[in-house]
């Protein structure tokens, strides 16, 4: 059976997004790239909210004809373009790049579905919104947290409000240059 795992760039205070909705807070650099890469390789289907699934869609498309584009823009680029992707969102009609599934109501059920099928996981990629739905209803197995050494005093946060007491089970750890530490955490049995 497939996890459903999120993977999610936290400040140290916990929000996913600063109160503006932005990420220029995050240290993003080769090392951090090539640890999303390792994680992308665990991917089956990509799980996005309404607002993250939208800059996607707007982005990569693109790279696939970019002469610009990066050797790794491109085969992201291609990746995405072919995989199953998953958008959560109550309030799209549809979603019109290749290959996705809109999951509009009845959550839990279509993830306990998708997640019974065979293949690799499916990794929520940031969605915050999406990601605490997901969490208020049980169905995250797995954290993959990388904690950025900024404290952001307030913006959007997965954990706040709503969210039960869970216990996780650290699985690893490690530190990148920039002071970012990867982390990996299992819900607690």
């Amino acid at each position: 059976m497939r996890k459903l795992v999120l993977f999610m760039h936290v400040s140290l205070d916990g929000y996913a997004s600063d109160s503006n909705g932005g990420l220029g807070w995050i240290p993003y650099d080769e090392e951090l790239a090539n640890y999303a890469e390792e994680i992308v390789a665990e991917v089956g289907s990509p799980v996005y909210g309404r607002a993250t699934y939208r800059l996607m869609e707007s982005y990569w498309p693109a790279m696939l004809d970019d002469p610009n584009a990066s050797r790794h823009e491109t085969e992201h680029a291609k990746w995405l373009q072919d995989v199953e992707k998953i958008v959560i969102s109550g309030t799209m009609d549809k979603a019109e790049w290749n290959n996705t599934v809109l999951i509009k109501d009845r959550i839990a059920e279509k993830i306990k579905a998708l997640k019974e099928r065979p293949g690799k996981n499916l990794v929520i990629f940031g969605s915050p919104g999406a990601a605490k739905t997901l969490l208020e209803l049980g169905l995250i197995d797995e954290f993959l947290l990388t904690i950025c050494p900024v404290v952001l005093g307030g913006g959007k946060s997965v954990f706040d409000g709503g969210v039960e007491k869970i216990k996780l089970k650290l699985l690893s750890s490690r530190t990148l240059q920039s002071g970012i530490i990867a982390t990996r955490y299992e819900l607690e049995k």
